[in-house]
């Protein structure tokens, strides 16, 4: 996730479709395809609100070398791979900037155009925001406040109250907080003006918050699942306006919605309270839905077109393949990916285990192909890079190691900070990381820009 715990943040700290395309044909091929979704829900949930024509006019729009929302344009913390990051860095080592950010948060960085957008939450000033920066530069453009005073308190102590990872569709940006013992979702404009504010659930808090919103056509798709009335709901990218909302058990979890084209459809996919769960996107219309999960996740599912591939860690660790046609699971195992999520690659499996080992495992079968010794613990989420996987454990410490299955082959050690929670941002050739640095009993959050000039 950015996480409850991260960015992925996961709760702990997340998310249209393809990777975008050169405007032309395919822009007008976006429209229609839109149309079409907007047809389908009218027949399909007769009941619901249709989108506003603004939403249906203004498909999500980014460049290449963007990253929009959790886990990446693909939502599968896939990076482009034709950039070329640097590998090695340090203190003075390919830093092109570092800057200071206000309070706390475990949310990672998002980068559309000349912008990132960040979130936070200042304890002194009881202010939850979102800040701008120039993607450049680093320097604050603007802060925006979200919310001020109903701060909750209580969680686990590794979450935040700025643990939800912004969205961004090429106009607005989308962010979900727990303020006020409730679950809201807000719409700032590209100048840091609010839109709109939707309340999408009251919320029990038991560990933290930090699902993510996921862009998809006309909607903004938000999710609340918690031990009073758990919800996953559908809003108007425009108005706010609830579209389509479902019910969701009354358990604790902490997975982001997350889209995934897989079993020749698009699923929107949910997993914990139990269950993975397959929803219609534009409509809310549950797909499948089976017992292939623990009660509590915190990572995004990821796919390889013909399964859903989910973990868990409480009450029992697990990671799953599950059909992508809800028909079974394919084949599972007790390995403990509770927190950072999963990446795929050709016909292969990567993850990064909460207490420090790297495995890969064949996608089809389960299989174990190789484990390796990292270290620390961790809780941002691995990116995967061409054929390099970054993957940054609690202590600021990231590993570079090679998707690859012949063997496992560390490539590089990098150190930052003393302490990392939220999942880095790849994209331009460029490494955004959201870092922690204690000094004399102090602790900074700072926002580092790592490449080469």
């Amino acid at each position: 996730m950015a996480r409850l715990f991260s960015g992925a943040a996961p709760a702990y700290t997340a998310g249209v479709q393809s990777p975008p395309r050169p405007p032309g044909r395919e822009t007008v091929m976006q429209r229609l395809l839109l149309a079409v979704g907007l047809a389908a829900l009218t027949f399909l949930a007769p009941d619901a609100v249709q989108p506003s024509r603004a939403a249906d006019a203004e498909p999500p729009a980014f460049a290449p070398s963007d990253w929009p929302w959790w886990r990446g344009p693909r939502r599968d913390g896939t990076a482009d791979p034709d950039q070329r990051p640097p590998l090695k860095w340090a203190e003075g080592e390919n830093v092109l900037w570092k800057v200071p950010v206000p309070g706390r948060g475990h949310g990672s960085p998002v980068v559309v155009g000349d912008q990132v957008f960040l979130t936070t939450a200042e304890h002194d000033r009881q202010v939850q925001s979102v800040l701008c920066l120039d993607r450049r530069t680093g320097k604050t453009v603007w802060q925006a406040e979200v919310h001020r005073g109903g701060f909750t308190d209580g969680g686990n102590n590794k979450s935040s109250l700025a643990s939800s990872t912004p969205a961004c569709d090429g106009r607005r940006v989308f962010i979900n907080f727990l303020n006020n013992r409730a679950i809201w979702t807000t719409a700032l404009s590209r100048d840091g003006k609010r839109l709109w504010q939707t309340k999408v659930a009251d919320y029990v808090l038991h560990q933290g918050f930090g699902s993510s919103p996921a862009v998809y056509g006309p909607l903004v798709i938000v999710s609340a699942d918690h031990k009073g009335a758990g919800v996953i709901a559908a809003l108007d990218r425009a108005t706010g306006k609830e579209v389509w909302s479902r019910p969701r058990p009354k358990l604790p979890n902490y997975a982001s919605p997350i889209i995934l084209e897989a079993s020749g459809r698009e699923q929107l996919v949910m997993t914990g309270c139990n269950l993975v769960s397959s929803f219609e996107p534009l409509t809310g219309k549950t797909l499948w839905e089976v017992k292939g999960a623990t009660e509590e996740c915190v990572t995004s599912a990821v796919t390889d077109g013909r399964h859903v591939f989910t973990s868990g860690g409480y009450p029992r660790n697990h990671v799953a393949a599950v059909k992508a046609d809800g028909s079974g699971i394919a084949w599972d195992n007790k390995t403990r990916v509770y927190v950072p999520s999963m990446l795929f690659r050709d016909g292969h499996l990567y993850a990064v285990m909460d207490e420090g080992n790297a495995v890969c495992w064949k996608s089809d079968t389960g299989a174990e192909v190789w484990k390796g010794r990292l270290g620390g613990t961790f809780s941002a989420s691995p990116v995967l890079v061409g054929e390099h996987i970054l993957a940054t454990n609690e202590s600021g410490k990231t590993y570079v190691f090679k998707a690859s299955p012949k063997e496992f082959d560390l490539v590089a050690e990098n150190q930052l900070g003393n302490e990392v929670f939220a999942t880095p941002t790849v994209c331009g050739g460029r490494i955004y990381m959201r870092i922690v640095v204690k000094q004399n009993g102090s602790r900074q959050e700072k926002l580092v820009c790592i490449g080469t000039k």
